[in-house]
């Protein structure tokens, strides 16, 4: 029987168990162009399973290209609000050999393992009586997705939307964009293009975002939580001009895949909150390891003994030893990485990959992780 007329697709929410990155993979159910070099493929659960995350997290694609597996980090652009299928947008840069493949060779049918879904770029997580997303280029997608469920679950919400492209034909969503603008009575949207097209006509904004043209998109900017992703020029000239204009930045949240410039090393997870990573001597759930001697690490799920020298991550580890541990952004940003972590203790230096509640449950990234003491992971 075709899978799309199988009776056994169509079930309820509450027959269904959300989707495990670690056991299912993805299907290509569908892809379509937004913009010049921008499509948007959908996936469904390849074990009728329901999609449970953020607006505005993102997830790890595993590309099986020619020369071996490939990791790209993508921002859903879809809505939690419909949970049935997950999207993400992508635009093919000159350079980009991850969405190039994707764009050759993702057709309905095919089948991709992804990890996630990981982040804390979500208004979830900042609730607030008045939004402002900022974005340019492919940094629309998670203000996207944000906006799909303020859509869906409460659109009476005061929104302003900036939108900045280099012509008015690569304005990506424009047309739902403007049909959204019709129906959500608290939506305000706001383009800026930085040259005509001969395509079509323009008469919006033109130019780039600065301190003069914001207060004509969004007149009580201060008063709203700001949300901003693009390229990372674009996020510095907003953040720098929101500085200069007094607005209160504990309310400005940006997404960015790059390393931070200071990284701040927390407390060892797993050993004393006090008095720092102990050296030597026996530390819980592991045994006494002298500083300088190699660690041992036990990967159960591949039935492999290896032993960590000083300043390896576990990562570092268990490629050295042939144990696959998926990793994308290696930075302890996106969480590809994240393993379960049986016993012993380890250094973790992360940037927001993980959540509280899975170092509570045992986890750990192994890009960002250094054992202490002889360790057990499930890998």
């Amino acid at each position: 029987m075709n899978a799309m007329t199988d009776l056994g697709l169509y079930r309820h929410l509450d027959e269904m168990a959300p989707w495990n990155d670690r056991l299912q993979v993805l299907e290509v159910i569908g892809v379509s162009d937004e913009a010049p070099d921008v499509k948007t493929f959908t996936f469904r659960s390849d074990n009728q399973t329901w999609f449970r995350y953020r607006p505005g997290q993102f997830v790890t694609l595993e590309l099986p290209t020619t020369e071996g597996p490939m990791m790209r980090t993508y921002t859903l652009s879809s809505s939690p609000s419909r949970p049935f299928s997950i999207a993400v947008t992508v635009k093919a840069q000159a350079g980009s050999l991850g969405t190039r493949w994707m764009f050759d060779n993702l057709k309905p049918g095919v089948h991709v393992k992804a990890y996630g879904p990981a982040g804390d770029f979500s208004l979830h997580s900042h609730p607030a009586a008045k939004y402002l997303f900022i974005s340019a280029g492919s940094g629309v997608t998670p203000m996207m997705s944000m906006l799909r469920w303020l859509n869906d679950c409460a659109p009476w919400t005061d929104v302003g939307f900036v939108n900045c492209a280099r012509k008015p034909e690569e304005i990506i969503f424009r047309k739902e964009l403007e049909l959204l603008g019709s129906r959500m009575p608290g939506l305000t949207l706001g383009f800026m293009i930085e040259e005509r097209s001969s395509r079509e006509g323009w008469f919006g904004h033109m130019g780039r975002i600065d301190a003069i043209r914001l207060p004509l998109l969004a007149p009580d900017f201060r008063e709203r939580e700001i949300f901003c992703c693009g390229p990372d020029p674009f996020m510095r000239a907003v953040r720098q001009m929101l500085e200069a204009a007094g607005f209160d930045m504990a309310n400005y949240h940006q997404e960015s895949f790059a390393a931070p410039a200071v990284e701040e090393i927390p407390a060892p997870f797993g050993s004393p909150a006090e008095g720092g990573p102990a050296k030597s001597g026996p530390a819980e759930g592991g045994i006494e390891v002298p500083a300088e001697a190699a660690t041992p690490i036990r990967f159960s799920l591949s039935d492999i003994d290896a032993e960590c020298v000083a300043g390896q991550t576990v990562l570092q580890t268990a490629r050295a030893s042939g144990v696959r541990i998926p990793a994308a952004c290696e930075l302890g940003l996106c969480g590809t990485c994240k393993v379960k972590k049986v016993s012993g203790t380890v250094e973790m230096s992360h940037n927001g990959g993980i959540l509280d509640h899975e170092i509570d449950d045992g986890f750990i990234l192994a890009c960002c992780s250094k054992p202490l003491t002889a360790i057990e992971i499930d890998a």
